[in-house]
């Protein structure tokens, strides 16, 4: 059964800070990731992009440009997504909601990153479809999946099922230090 979420749950992780400071650096943990993933969604949108310019792309079939065109809807949903976290600070600037922006930011992020996932998984079928078989794409298609299913969702649910059985030197069971702690009561509100 989980510890009711209080507010001293902040200082379990050894760090003393208000609600402001822990907003303050879940922001900033929140930009960091953002920043990470939209490297890697420039990159593969730049070479998306390069693809069209090339000579074998008029050799592509139904298939192929269909899915060459979602990937680059994608990857545009990618970057939209993934500026939305900035977009929502500068609107909310100074208007002490902090802790709501990063909430927001914190489901934008993870939405993002599924967009993210569909656009990597998408790439690799594309490029092993047009440089060996239809088949071959499939293949990659399918071990993609599977590979960033155990990496992005088995693994960190290991993880967490080993902090549940008491695997850290801290209590599991109880709020996070990346839980947001409401400022006007007791309990942190998720």
């Amino acid at each position: 059964m989980n510890a009711p979420r209080h507010a001293d749950a902040a200082h379990r992780d050894g760090r003393s800070e208000t609600p402001d400071e822990r907003s303050d650096r879940n922001w900033s943990d929140i930009l960091q990731e953002l920043r990470v993933s939209l490297t890697g969604t420039q990159l593969i949108g730049g070479f998306l992009l390069a693809v069209a310019f090339q000579p074998r792309f008029t050799e592509l079939d139904g298939y192929q440009l269909t899915l060459y065109l979602i990937l680059v809807v994608l990857a545009g949903l990618a970057t939209v997504v993934g500026l939305a976290p900035v977009t929502l600070h500068r609107a909310l600037f100074r208007r002490r909601v902090k802790e709501r922006v990063v909430r927001t930011g914190d489901r934008l992020l993870i939405a993002n990153l599924v967009v993210v996932a569909l656009l990597l998984v998408g790439v690799t079928s594309l490029v092993f479809d047009l440089a060996i078989s239809r088949a071959a794409g499939f293949v990659a298609l399918g071990v993609g999946a599977v590979v960033l299913v155990g990496l992005w969702l088995v693994l960190p649910r290991l993880h967490l099922a080993y902090l549940d059985d008491g695997g850290s030197t801290g209590n599991a069971s109880t709020a996070s230090a990346d839980e947001p702690v409401a400022a006007d009561s007791t309990t942190a509100k998720r």
